[in-house]
């Protein structure tokens, strides 16, 4: 197979499955050979990544990382996504195990915030107890000069509610609670524009889009990004070449 990329998924696996499906469905197609060539490691058995961010005690992501991107780099794919914003712990050791160049899909989505809403200062974000824990987010988001809204100490709870309680545990999206977390976190806390950095919290957007607040959604923004990239390889261009724009 020519001209592919490698997505490192399975966390979850239902956030990986909207991941492809916004792949899929926001192509412009006539034909079957009009869908991009990848392959999909959906590695469902990846430790928590919160769960070791908060308590390096319990088991270490890393290691079923690695040996996903060094099985995937051996195929020599044109480019890494990894659909999961709270492994991106461990973006730089993934990164440095290949020359293959691996988007880092939060950097991507907060350049995007900043380019589509030049004037906001201040962005809301919700997101897993890791990523808030270790600022994973947070460190992005101050380094392009804007400030970080976490909201206040009923945030979170509902936050991993909505995460865990939901979606991961029963598959399904609490529409409601979703727009509830939205609502608060504008009305509230004054976010304007609102990350979900969780893509668990994309396929909440995904299942209940119907709300009036402006979202930065990574998983949307990484699709795109994927799509624009695979199609001006396929087309001729140097795979580096292409990609440099996005490697911030």
């Amino acid at each position: 197979m020519k001209h592919f990329f490698s997505i490192i998924g399975g966390m979850g696996t239902i956030a990986t499955e909207s991941y492809v499906r916004m792949i899929n469905h926001r192509l412009k197609i006539t034909k079957d050979q009009d869908y991009l060539n990848y392959i999909l490691v959906n590695d469902a058995q990846i430790p928590d990544r919160t769960a070791y961010i908060k308590d390096h005690s319990q088991p270490n992501f890393f290691n079923a990382l690695r040996d996903d991107v060094l099985q995937q780099a051996m195929l020599k794919p044109d480019f890494f996504v990894m659909p999961c914003n709270t492994a991106h712990y461990f973006y730089d050791d993934l990164a440095k195990l290949t020359d293959i160049p691996f988007l880092h899909m939060m950097r991507i989505a907060v350049h995007k915030f900043v380019n589509d809403y030049p004037e906001e200062k201040k962005i809301g974000l919700i997101a897993t107890e890791g990523s808030i824990y270790d600022h994973l987010y947070e460190d992005e988001i101050e380094q392009v000069g804007r400030e970080v809204e976490l909201g206040g100490p009923e945030i979170q709870p509902l936050v991993t509610e909505l995460i865990y309680s939901n979606i991961k545990e029963k598959g399904v999206v609490d529409g409601e609670l979703y727009h509830r977390i939205l609502r608060t976190m504008h009305d509230q806390y004054g976010c304007n524009v609102i990350l979900l950095g969780c893509t668990e919290l994309s396929l909440a957007q995904e299942k209940a889009p119907e709300h009036p607040y402006n979202v930065i959604d990574p998983q949307v923004i990484i699709a795109d990004v994927a799509i624009e990239l695979e199609l001006k390889i396929r087309a001729g261009m140097d795979p580096k070449t292409a990609i440099e724009k996005y490697m911030y």
